[in-house]
């Protein structure tokens, strides 16, 4: 799925990761779920030691998949194959979950922790879309 000179450069950014989390992925047996899979065995191979991968999840879409960093509730949920413009996003997601800072300024992050109550986000992307790449 990943060549190996994309594999070396996930490598070096999952080097990042310090803390543990776990990858839920729901699959059947189409096609994309057998590269879903493939993609998340390559990443949990990567860093084995901070990321594990069941293939037991029970979303609806399939295939799907849930970053869960280890003893909290907040998850991150990817629902198809993310290559193309959305791998950049699930690099992120992967460093972020694995305890990664993101590079955001301090004044925003202070707005974000003032917020009271629990959300839920959605993202939708479009594969015909020519806003989302950028």
């Amino acid at each position: 799925m990943l060549d190996d000179q994309l594999k070396s450069q996930l490598s070096a950014y999952l080097e990042r990761v310090t803390q543990s989390f776990e990858i839920v992925a729901s699959l059947d047996g189409s096609e994309a779920s057998g590269q879903t899979r493939d993609l998340l065995e390559t990443i949990q191979s990567l860093r084995s030691d901070k990321i594990s991968l069941r293939t037991d999840g029970t979303d609806a879409r399939k295939p799907a998949f849930t970053l869960q960093r280890a003893g909290t509730q907040t998850s991150l949920r990817f629902a198809g194959l993310p290559l193309g413009h959305e791998f950049t996003s699930l690099v992120l997601a992967l460093l972020w979950t694995g305890g990664h800072p993101p590079k955001v300024e301090q004044d925003v992050i202070e707005q974000v922790q003032a917020l009271d109550g629990d959300f839920d986000f959605e993202v939708y992307m479009s594969l015909t879309c020519h806003n989302c790449p950028d």
